[in-house]
């Protein structure tokens, strides 16, 4: 049986069962099933939770404490899952958690599970659209204020063991020579191996991992996560998206299908891709045109 909020979502939204094919009519129960259990379990590290979570200032100021402990702020304006889009022919961003301290510090929070190896090419533009948004029109460069666009993983990207990455643009030819323009990169990664960080940082980065801590704020995080799934609202918002994603993603495979790909081709190269394979390394084992396998790629990390 079809899960009821399930039915009720797929009717506002235009995706009606009756009449529908028996066929599409199970494998719309199963991914029903799917989206029900995914919701009974889901952990900070889903995109949706941890926005909905960090919707509460004291755990987000908390969190930015520690990571940045050097910031100095009182307050911070925050919006959740910010969208931006300048044109219908330039790529938009979703930033999970974006915030401007009451000092003008823009800092982005990103929570990333899929290794797609863009990372730093998506940090990039993510840093390069955050600088759009916050210069009005008719303000000068040196009104951009500082920015920090932080990314939490599960996975080693750059595969060296730290917990943690900090990238700021220095000068080549002059040790320490910083080129001065605010920007830094933070990349997490709760896979860490090395002793390079401690305390409730540390902590935090073993719970993203899945690991259990006695850590007072990380403590608070899962509270907020358990309340977070039993939230109605949220519920509801995330089977809404789900089933938008579905259509979404279907869209995508058959604009992939004009391409002369199929299904199987589509699961197979989505797999490699999660799995940290580059689009040359996929395009390699699997005999596939770049062409193709960046369509999975970005049909998936949207």
């Amino acid at each position: 049986m079809m899960n009821e909020l399930v039915r009720e979502v797929m009717n506002e939204t235009g995706i009606y069962t009756e009449g529908m094919p028996e066929e599409k009519l199970r494998d719309l129960e199963n991914k029903s099933e799917k989206i029900a259990k995914e919701w009974n379990n889901l952990k900070i590290t889903n995109d949706f939770i941890f926005c909905k979570v960090m919707q509460d200032k004291e755990l987000l100021a908390g969190l930015i404490r520690i990571i940045i402990p050097e910031l100095e702020f009182k307050d911070f304006e925050l919006t959740s899952q910010k969208e931006i889009n300048i044109g219908n022919d330039i790529h938009g961003v979703r930033f999970d958690v974006f915030v401007k301290s009451n000092k003008g510090t823009v800092i982005d929070i990103e929570m990333q599970v899929i290794d797609l190896r863009n990372m730093p090419m998506r940090m990039r533009y993510y840093g390069s659209m955050s600088d759009v948004v916050t210069l009005e029109k008719g303000e000068h460069y040196e009104d951009l204020n500082d920015r920090y666009i932080i990314t939490i993983c599960t996975f080693d990207y750059y595969k060296k063991g730290l917990h943690r990455y900090t990238f700021t643009n220095r000068c080549h030819e002059i040790n320490n020579l910083e080129m001065g323009d605010g920007t830094t990169n933070i990349l997490l990664n709760a896979s860490g191996t090395e002793e390079d960080v401690h305390g409730t940082l540390k902590e935090f980065l073993n719970y993203v991992a899945g690991k259990t801590t006695d850590d007072e704020y990380v403590k608070k995080l899962e509270e907020a996560v358990n309340k977070a799934r039993k939230n109605k609202e949220w519920r509801r918002e995330f089977v809404m998206l789900s089933m938008r994603d579905m259509d979404k993603r279907k869209e995508g495979i058959i604009e992939g299908h004009k391409e002369g790909i199929n299904d199987e081709q589509h699961r197979i190269i989505e797999r490699l891709l999660k799995k940290g394979k580059s689009v040359e390394e996929v395009a390699d084992l699997c005999g596939y045109s770049l062409e193709l396998i960046k369509e999975v790629q970005n049909i998936i990390s949207e």
